[in-house]
């Protein structure tokens, strides 16, 4: 824990109004949480992002894995570069995500802080030297939001649920800030998170 008080900046349950309908209500609540997420203030965004890469920290000195997926924030994601930056110093092996098509889980490409990068075709930053690697046995997933039963609401387009249908699957932590949590049901494909870090823990 942190000991930095929970700011609300997104609501917590479906809007009334798209409760009949889950699909129209889900996205209303993306809508509603990527706005909420774009509202924090960049001091505050700071101070979060600085706690959410310590905890992570922590929890890799725990575990100690070897690799680890993470990813380049977009959207008002966290960024947790400067945690990535260490990790790397402790000899970990950081992978990238990269979307092979639009319909197929993510391949993973080895990745080093501070290498030249660009954009691929969805806007999404990898490296230019493009090193294709095996999964890592844990990834970092961003979340727009997550409910209390550790599912993850993102931008729908499936990439993550894809990639973890696998086996054996990763351990999944997912990166978030604690007041975008959120009421919504899950789907017969999603899959929950193993753990989610926020800035509190």
């Amino acid at each position: 824990m942190t000991g930095q008080t929970r700011i609300p900046c997104a609501p917590t349950e479906l809007p009334a109004s798209a409760a009949s309908d889950a699909q129209s209500a889900k996205a209303a609540l993306r809508r509603s949480l990527a706005a909420a997420r774009a509202a924090i203030g960049p001091e505050q965004k700071r101070a979060w992002d600085a706690a959410i890469g310590e905890h992570l920290l922590d929890w890799w000195r725990t575990h100690r894995l070897p690799a680890l997926a993470v990813y380049w924030p977009l959207r008002n994601e966290a960024d947790l570069s400067l945690a990535y930056a260490e990790l790397a110093q402790n000899g970990v092996r950081l992978a990238l995500p990269v979307v092979l098509a639009r319909d197929a889980a993510l391949g993973f490409a080895d990745w080093l802080p501070g290498e030249a990068m660009h954009k691929d075709e969805m806007g999404i930053a990898v490296p230019e030297d493009l090193r294709m690697v095996d999964r890592p046995p844990a990834m970092l997933v961003p979340c727009l939001g997550f409910n209390t039963e550790g599912y993850r609401l993102g931008y729908g387009g499936g990439f993550y649920d894809r990639t973890l249908e696998a086996t054996p699957r990763p351990l999944t932590l997912g990166i978030a800030y604690s007041c975008l949590a959120a009421e919504f049901p899950s789907a017969p494909h999603d899959v929950a998170l193993d753990r989610v870090i926020t800035e509190l823990g």
